[in-house]
């Protein structure tokens, strides 16, 4: 610590009104060296809970003196420890993704720079007091501030907290007292140390991660640093214990004792990895103290270009985690870490990024019980250097040098010892430069056992692994056959063809969405270069809020008057806000499920194990057999112990195949957990597989029976005019000036409509295209959101009418012609569907469909085909083919701005119903379906899922196609196979009345 530190943390202000130290570069925090932090060997005093606050706009209107033991805080406020105070009424949350909010002028910070100032008191026993005097020494730990924060104990200055997701220590022996002590904290909102800190999320500032009083007594262990190394080819592990004391060393469940600076080998041990987290508890004690410290035996490593943990090939299937809670922002609790382990281990994720700093350290502690793969980020990112060309940038700077390395040395220190942790990584779009190579160099000589990883140096020089984002599949493919463009140096272009290659974030999962999992997948596991790739990101970043008229939102950027700001680019999760997954976090766990089902040919099925270093000896299978979309049969499979990535032929059950029939019939294979596990109860589904189950070939028959919606014989009904521009076909009523649906059968029925246009999602809003704009502001100039339907022409012929509309936007040449020949028998109503295109109509469409308004009565839909949740035509992997129901609000997805959501693919038909019936709407080809309280129009121009008004009807949206999802948000285009041409089509449609629903 520097001799000058006590003057830069006094009361003392610039003659702007700044405290000197908020522009200080330097490394020096606290005045402890970082260290590995196992459990305290001496006694802990938490002093989380309420803090008197003061918050103040700018830092010289703070209250001075305020450090002082007898200083009146009787007037102020409490505020809880760990928390932000923008959560609690100070200030505002404010949200930028590249931007800084606040000039780029390093390292200065503004004169309006929201001041919070804490006190806490707390009392020491005699027992303190003694350990101290007998050579204890007493440490106060901050675990997070953000920004930056002076320290004062009693009135004594301690030092600087800087680096707001690392740990910060004062020894504060000489400072304490039996009985009443007083710390006070000034935490500002803005520091120069912001410069290093511009990630991707709100700016939210105070004391947010726990704050403790340590007890070290003389002599006892209080730095661990645990080397335990795993010998793939003999099973055998190696420990070394190094501690700041000598100290003894043991681990009873292996018999394994010695001292701590010694190897220790420790036989034959069980290795830990993310499948199978083995963990031994090792004992560091001598005759004042003892940790213990739990550990895995592990190796990881780069070999041959491949990366490995306990020399085997692993695929990392990912996800990059920002800490977040709708209500406590990044002050998470015990209970929220492990809330996000279990649902990550239950989704069958593998491993976690970092995203952009160091957890929590319980969050570590939980993924190596559990077993999560850890790729631990360092706490800086620069980005908003990038629009100004990097100049100045920080990691270039050599005044930021020491700053920079100072934060890889702390969390080094702290993480080290995790099993979990298997590689570190220098942070994220902080450019390049010689700060960046340095803080490589540190992590390669304090930790030579871990890989280190950088996205922003393409050319790998501060990289042991070839790092990209959002790459398109075509380049990963490129990648995977070691065919991509050269580096202009030779030599580089070796080196990085010898690394490993990583999608350290890919797949943007903003909104509805991500899109085209499945083929980055099958890139990935084409290829041994490919070690695997993190979705963006965990979970939404939305906010507990209302809106003007008080009902409850998840607020995103510009909701609390920031400016400027990112809009809802901070909700870009695989999970909601408040932790229920996302139909993406559905489709990611069905991708990257851990075993393979697949047909191997007539009658047979091959099951792959596509685990790293686990057999399915902990798995139990069984199978369903569904006809119509109803059980048929069921029964177990036998499923041999694979080993990983081993793969067997076996049998189709022959009660499965005995089921086999002409309708459609499935064969469903589950794998489940036969017994509980730390992380799942016993029963819990790892992976379901869907085949159709073929049918025996038909026996030849002389009169072919009509089936589907075309079986409506062309002598129905005859049609009948009525006043008011009416006309009657069976129990069907046209509206003959508009040429639509009326009604059928009683029941009120409007369209239906031809429909071009959708909600635009996230993706249709922010991806560019080659043309310059976006897909959603394309759709506009198309008028695809304001077409009208004009009726051409009304023909009655026998049995039936023919209706012929023109759709088109005003202002536009192009059109659509559409011609409905409908044909009545008894209830039932038949239309075959054609449809022209008029015009060049060069640019896709959003959907190529129908649209019906419905009774708002029918509150619950039954169909017949993929479900149970949306699919789209990228997102349709989890999609499973079968009779489903739900109720028409657990139909839509609430996505934190609304937009296109809740379609359900390969539909035979489906069925709307209500307490009076309903009305079953069948169609050929198969065909998605969207049922909905809220239009189109209604879901574009909402800002907030909980500001949604439903309407009073119910839209029934039938497509033959709808464009697909990808991640063109924050990532490459949408392939052209999922794009909708407007070209000619057929569908033939059949409308009937049906059952009252059940319990009505």
């Amino acid at each position: 610590m520097t001799s000058d530190l006590p003057a830069l943390i006094s009361d003392d202000l610039s003659p702007e009104g700044t405290p000197p130290y908020l522009t200080w570069t330097g490394p020096p925090v606290g005045t402890r060296a970082p260290r590995t932090a196992p459990a305290c060997p001496g006694p802990r005093l938490d002093l989380d809970g309420p803090w008197r606050f003061h918050w103040a706009a700018r830092p010289g209107e703070a209250p001075s003196g305020f450090a002082d033991p007898g200083f009146d805080d009787g007037g102020w406020d409490e505020l809880p420890v760990p928390a932000h105070w923008q959560l609690h009424g100070y200030g505002r949350p404010w949200y930028t993704n590249i931007q800084y909010p606040f000039p780029v002028d390093p390292p200065h910070v503004p004169g309006d720079n929201p001041t919070g100032s804490y006190r806490r008191r707390f009392r020491l026993g005699a027992d303190w007091l003694g350990a101290v005097a007998a050579g204890g020494r007493v440490v106060l730990r901050f675990e997070g501030v953000d920004s930056t924060a002076a320290v004062w104990l009693n009135g004594g200055p301690l030092g600087l907290v800087v680096g707001s997701r690392l740990p910060a220590e004062f020894d504060v022996t000489a400072h304490v007292r039996e009985g009443d002590n007083v710390v006070a904290v000034r935490v500002h909102q803005w520091s120069a140390a912001g410069y290093l800190e511009d990630q991707d999320m709100w700016w939210l500032s105070g004391i947010f991660r726990s704050v403790a009083l340590e007890l070290l007594p003389a002599g006892a262990p209080s730095d661990v640093v645990v080397h335990a190394d795993y010998e793939p080819g003999t099973g055998h592990g190696l420990l070394r214990v190094e501690c700041d004391v000598p100290a003894s060393v043991e681990i009873a469940e292996l018999g394994l004792s010695g001292r701590t600076g010694e190897d220790l080998p420790a036989g034959p041990v069980e290795p830990w990895s993310a499948e199978a987290p083995r963990l031994y508890e090792a004992v560091v004690a001598t005759e004042t103290g003892r940790v213990a410290v739990a550990v895995g035996f592990r190796r990881v490593g780069v070999d041959g270009g491949v990366f490995t943990v306990n020399g085997r090939e692993v695929l990392l299937r990912g996800v990059n985690r920002h800490e977040f809670h709708p209500e406590r922002g990044r002050a998470l609790t015990f209970q929220d870490m492990l809330d996000d382990v279990l649902i990550l281990k239950r989704h069958n994720v593998n491993a976690v990024r970092t995203s952009h700093y160091p957890p929590h350290p319980h969050f570590l502690d939980l993924c190596d019980r559990h077993g999560l793969y850890v790729i631990d980020e360092c706490d800086l990112e620069t980005h908003g250097f990038e629009a100004g060309g990097w100049q100045g940038n920080p990691s270039a700077e050599p005044m930021w040098r020491d700053a920079l390395v100072d934060r890889m040395r702390r969390m080094v220190a702290r993480d080290r010892d995790h099993p979990s942790v298997v590689m570190w990584s220098l942070g994220n779009e902080a450019g390049t430069g010689a700060g960046l190579a340095a803080m490589y160099d540190f992590a390669k000589r304090a930790d030579p056992s871990r890989p280190v990883h950088y996205e922003g140096d393409q050319e790998t020089r501060c990289s042991d692994v070839w790092s990209q984002m959002y790459p398109a599949t075509e380049a990963v493919a490129a990648v995977a056959a070691r065919s991509e463009p050269p580096l202009p140096d030779p030599a580089q272009d070796a080196a990085r063809r010898g690394k490993p290659y990583l999608l350290c974030e890919y797949a943007h999962a903003m909104g509805n969405g991500p899109g085209g999992l499945l083929a980055y997948r099958e890139l990935m596991e084409s290829s041994d270069r490919c070690m695997g790739g993190f979705v963006w990101e965990y979970i939404d970043h939305g906010l507990a809020a209302a809106d003007d008229r008080g009902r409850p939102i998840f607020a995103y950027g510009g909701d609390f008057g920031e400016s400027p700001h990112d809009g809802n680019f901070v909700c870009d999760g695989l999970m909601f806000a408040d932790r229920t997954p996302s139909p993406g976090m559905v489709e990611y766990a069905k991708v990257i499920e851990p075993v393979r089902v697949e047909a191997a040919g007539p009658g047979r099925l091959r099951v792959r194990n596509v685990q790293d270093h686990v057999g399915l000896s902990h798995l139990e299978f069984g199978w369903t057999v569904e006809a119509g979309g109803v059980e048929a049969g069921k029964g177990t499979l036998a499923v041999p112990d694979l080993a990983p990535w081993e793969s067997a032929e076996l049998d189709v059950p022959e009660e499965a195949a005995a089921l086999a029939g002409s309708d459609d019939r499935f064969l469903t294979v589950t794998a489940r957990l036969s017994a509980a596990t730390s992380w799942a109860p016993a029963g819990h589904v790892v992976a379901r597989t869907q085949l159709p189950l073929p049918a025996p070939a038909p026996a030849p028959s002389p009169e072919p029976v009509p089936t589907g919606p075309t079986a409506v014989t062309p002598a129905g009904a005859r049609p009948v005019r009525e006043a008011g521009g009416l006309l009657r076909l069976g129990s069907a009523v046209f509206d003959l000036t508009r040429g639509e649906l009326r009604e059928l059968a009683g029941m009120p029925v409007a369209g239906p409509r031809l429909e071009l246009w959708r909600a635009p999602t996230d993706n249709d809003r922010l991806g560019h295209r080659p043309e310059g704009a976006t897909t959603a502001a394309m759709w506009e100039a198309l008028g695809l959101h304001r077409l009208t339907h004009r009726l051409v022409s009304a023909q009655e012929e026998p049995g039936g009418v023919v209706f012929t509309v023109r759709t088109a936007a005003a202002g536009l040449r192009d059109g659509v012609l559409t011609r409905y020949r409908w044909r009545a028998a008894g209830d039932t109503l038949a239309a075959s569907i054609s449809l022209t295109p008029q015009g060049a109509w060069a640019f896709p469409v959003a959907r190529l469909g129908w649209t019906f308004e419905l009774p708002a009565a029918l509150d619950s839909v039954t169909w017949l085909g993929g479900g149970p949740g949306e699919a789209y035509a990228d997102t349709r992997a989890a999609s499973r083919f079968g009779r489903h129901t739900a109720a028409v609000a657990d139909l839509h997805t609430p996505y934190a701005r609304p937009q296109e959501n809740g379609q359900r693919l390969d539909v035979a038909w489906v069925e709307p119903r209500g307490p009076e019936g309903g009305i079953r709407v069948s169609g050929e080809p198969r065909f998605g379906f969207t049922a909905t309280r809220f239009s189109p129009r209604r879901l574009a121009g909402t800002a907030h899922q909980g500001s949604l008004e439903p309407e009073d009807v119910l839209y029934l949206h039938v497509d033959l196609a709808q464009r697909g999802i990808g991640s063109a948000s924050c990532g490459p285009g949408l392939p052209g196979r999922h794009e909708v041409l407007l070209t000619p089509a057929t569908f033939h449609l059949s409308l009937s009345p049906a059952a009252v629903k059940r319990g009505s």
